[in-house]
Formats: C-alpha cells, sequence, structure tokens
C-alpha cells in the first residue's frame, strides 16, 4: 500500500469527522463542552465509549502481545466486569446525587480542599501521560509507514494530530465527542472484524475452523498459574477490576461523557451494556493476535522485534489493499478517541478544579470561554511535549507502560475515594497530599526489589491495589479522632 493511498485515507477519514463536528458543535457553550448540557443518549455514550477504551494501546498492543503473553490479558478483562459494576452501582449514584461537573467535587465535599486538589492533580498527571501513550502508539506507525517515505520528522507528524484534534475539541467538546467516539468506535471495530475475515480466509479457515485452530496453539492459554508471575490470575483478574474502577470510574474524561446523560438509571444502563460487549470485543481482539502470528509462522514471515509492530507489518504487506485501507482507518479510528477526551477532560478539570468557574463571579459566559480555549490550547502543548519525550524513551510495549503507569497514579485516587465512601472519618486535610506522594514511592520502592525481598515475586496490577491500600491507611493515620461526617 503506498503512502499517498495511506495520506488518502487519513484526509478522507477527518474530512468525515470534521463535518460531524460542524453539525453536533453549533451553539454549543461551556455546559455543552463541560458535561454535553445532560442531554447525551445513553446508548450513544455506551458505543462511543468501547473506542474510546480500547483506543491505539488495545487496537495495536493487544494483538501483539499475545506473542509474548498468550491470552492472559483475558484474566484482566474480567476483572474489568466487576469493576464497571462497582461504578455503576457505587460511584455514579455519588456523581448524580451531588450533580458533579468534576467528579473531584466529592472529595471537596467529603475530605477538604488538599484533598481535592491532590485527586485532581493526580488524575491531570494520569491522564496526560496516559493519554500520550496512546497516541504515541498510533502516531508512530503512521509515521513508519507514510511520513518517512517522504522525510518528514516525527514532530510534524505528532504536531498535525494534535492540531487536527485540538481543532475539533475546541468548541463542542462533550457534546462534541459522545458522537465523534461512536464514529471512531465504528470504523475501528470494523477494521478489527474485516482483519479477522481476512486472516482466517488466507489460513481457509471458517469460523469453526479458525476457533479450533487457535484452541490447539498455545495462544489459547488464558489462566496464568505461576504466583510469582506478573500475570498471576488473581493479580490479573483483581488489578483489572481496580483499573477499571481507577481509570474509568475515577476517571473524569471517561465519567465525564457518562454523566452528560440526562438520568442516573440511564448511565447505569451505559456502563452495563458497555462494560459486557467490551469483554467481547477484547476477545475479539485476542482472536486477532493469535492468528496474526499462526499466519507469520504458515508464511515464514519473521516476527518483529517490537510486538506493537506485528499487525502493521501483516496488514499493510500480506493482506491486500483492502485490508490495509480498513486498517489505517481503524488505526486513526484509534487515534483521535486517544486524545480528544483527554483534551477536553483535562480542560474541564483545570477550569473547575483549579480556576474554580463554578463559582467565580467575576467572569461572564464570554471570559470563562476565551480562558477555557486558552487551557485548551496549552494542554495540546502539553501532550505534544510528552509525546515526543516518550518517543526518546521508550523501551518495551506500550500497553504494559500505560498499566504500570497507571499503578502509580490511580492508586492515591482509589484510597482516597475509598476511604470517603467506606469511612465516616474525616482527615487532617493538609496532610494528604504527602500521604498520597509517599504511597507510589513505597509502591516503587517494593516493586523494584520485589524479587529480592519476596523469593522471585513480581508485581502486577495488584500494585495498584496495594498503592490504594497504602494510601487507605496513610489516610486513617492523619484522620481525626472522634469527628465523624454526618451522612
Amino acid at each position: 500500500m503506498s503512502s499517498s493511498l495511506i495520506l488518502t485515507c487519513v484526509l478522507a477519514y477527518s474530512a468525515l469527522l470534521f463535518f460531524i463536528v460542524w453539525l453536533t458543535s453549533r451553539n454549543a457553550n461551556n455546559e455543552s463542552f463541560f458535561i454535553g448540557n445532560r442531554s447525551s443518549r445513553w446508548y450513544v455514550v455506551a458505543y462511543g465509549m468501547i473506542g474510546a477504551s480500547l483506543s491505539g494501546v488495545t487496537f495495536m498492543s493487544v494483538p501483539g502481545d499475545v506473542g509474548s503473553r498468550d491470552f492472559s490479558y483475558f484474566q484482566m478483562v474480567l476483572g474489568y466486569l466487576l469493576g464497571y459494576g462497582v461504578i455503576a452501582f457505587v460511584l455514579l449514584p455519588i456523581y448524580y446525587k451531588m450533580n458533579l461537573t468534576s467528579i473531584y467535587g466529592y472529595l471537596k465535599t467529603r475530605l477538604g480542599v488538599f484533598s481535592y486538589k491532590t485527586g485532581a492533580l493526580f488524575f491531570i498527571l494520569s491522564r496526560v501521560v496516559g493519554a500520550s501513550f496512546r497516541l504515541y502508539i498510533v502516531v508512530y506507525v503512521l509515521q513508519r509507514f507514510v511520513f518517512d517515505a517522504w522525510n518528514i520528522p516525527f514532530w510534524i507528524t505528532v504536531l498535525i494530530f494534535i492540531v487536527l484534534i485540538l481543532t475539533y475539541t475546541f468548541k463542542g467538546g462533550v457534546k462534541t465527542i459522545v458522537w465523534t467516539d461512536s464514529l471512531q468506535t465504528t470504523f475501528m471495530l470494523l477494521s478489527l472484524g474485516l482483519s479477522v475475515i481476512l486472516i482466517s480466509k488466507e489460513m481457509n479457515l471458517n469460523f469453526s475452523g479458525m476457533i479450533n485452530a487457535i484452541s490447539d496453539t498455545h495462544y489459547a492459554n488464558w489462566i496464568e498459574g505461576n504466583w510469582r508471575s506478573r500475570f498471576f490470575f488473581p493479580k490479573d483478574f483483581f488489578g483489572g477490576m481496580f483499573i477499571a474502577i481507577a481509570m474509568t470510574g475515577l476517571d473524569q474524561e471517561m465519567m465525564q461523557k457518562n454523566i452528560s446523560v440526562k438520568t442516573l438509571g440511564a448511565s447505569k444502563k451505559n456502563i452495563i451494556v458497555f462494560s459486557i460487549v467490551l469483554v467481547f470485543i477484547n476477545l475479539l481482539f485476542l482472536f486477532l493476535g493469535a492468528l496474526l502470528y499462526m499466519y507469520a509462522q504458515a508464511k515464514g514471515i519473521s516476527f518483529p522485534k517490537k510486538t506493537d509492530d506485528m499487525f502493521p507489518t501483516i496488514v499493510l504487506h500480506s493482506l491486500g489493499t483492502l485490508s490495509a485501507i480498513f486498517f489505517i482507518i481503524g488505526l486513526i479510528s484509534a487515534a483521535y478517541p486517544s486524545a480528544d477526551g483527554a483534551l477536553t477532560a483535562l480542560t474541564s478539570s483545570f477550569c473547575i478544579d483549579f480556576l474554580g468557574f463554578e463559582n467565580r463571579k467575576d467572569l461572564n459566559e464570554q471570559r470563562k470561554v476565551a480562558l477555557r480555549q486558552k487551557v485548551h490550547l496549552s494542554f495540546a502543548l502539553v501532550l505534544f511535549i510528552v509525546i515526543m519525550l516518550f518517543y526518546v524513551i521508550n523501551n518495551e510495549a506500550v500497553v504494559r507502560q500505560v498499566f504500570k503507569f497507571a499503578t502509580y497514579t490511580y492508586g492515591p485516587l482509589l484510597g482516597l475515594f475509598f476511604f470517603g465512601i467506606l469511612t465516616k472519618k474525616q482527615v487532617k486535610d493538609r496532610f494528604a497530599p504527602y500521604v498520597c506522594l509517599i504511597a507510589p514511592v513505597i509502591c516503587f520502592v517494593l516493586d523494584t526489589n520485589s524479587k529480592l525481598l519476596f523469593n522471585g515475586y513480581q508485581f502486577g496490577n495488584e500494585l495498584l491495589i496495594l498503592n490504594g491500600g497504602i494510601t487507605f491507611v496513610g489516610l486513617w493515620i492523619i484522620s481525626k479522632r472522634n469527628l465523624h461526617i454526618i451522612r
């Protein structure tokens, strides 16, 4: 597939995306940007959240990762189901009852201003790095297969994508994103389905034949029984549960879309439907990964050094033009949700949690819009810088980097929210930031030295739980004696 044809696909998809932006962002205001006027349809949000949750990490890294860890990723996916249940029946009722725009407003009411600012700051840090990781992997592939042919530097490729995403989120915010995410989900799923069909056809396998062929390989092994392994079943399962709670339920980007739905009941329905569908889609990505490695072995194709390169290497060089076109469109569809929701959520959190938009009487609507747009531009620049830094230092599969980093940054959020929900204690609020900084440092030390300290044991996703637990204990230690809040 020529670089010119790939670029044509990018431009055509972007044109379609901007048409939807034009339709949905007319007459948008600050309320549209932050919470979509609380008029989003639950099924549109649920469908769009599939693409936002999968993004470039799942699209690229999960199929490639099958070569190194078989189907053990599915252990974590099953844990997601429990996590989404907690979101639907514990967190969403709190957010709706308090009529929150920024979910970290709960921490201000429950624990105090320092806890509130700390929670919002950890979200901003988490989302900046997470969104940068996700966008990087997509831009990297496009750079390698398109822009390198024209000797265009990587930083210009990144800048182009940042400007495109900035442009279509600049006005409509959440009101626009719930619809653009749906478009992106559609093309991502089309790309996934077509890739599975074409590879199966090349290997002369029908659906049942594909299932049987994969089942006969070691790739279908999804339960890891070695307790020392990072992927030991209980670690992945319960780690997946808390990853879902933290990275969706305590994440402003994901919850901003959910609380844009008019009623609590509809929002719960959105989460439940989305979580069930997501399990089957992740399973299909694992099937795709197994097929990619089986196809490469059958055709004598050398495995790439980076597992993230497995999918594009096969699809762009071996399966024909149609497959390549849908792969590129799917890849672009994975790129945009990586940053559009992040830019909107980062802007919303900073404006509400740090600039106090909801209580500022000195700013009229016009001045709020102008200030919001400056913040939006600033975060776009931050994403650009972080992506470039990651380009310089990246040395392992992106999917591992994202979840590893998340165990450190989302752990304090888990501790803060669960302390507020599960206890009636108040804390000495000014000490909360220190607790939230100390907990990740302790976890980092334990993780780095785990083999030596714990007889070969390696931490996996359970490090997130430990991080949240240390934060919880720290908050308990700094809690005020004999002082309870009234529920």
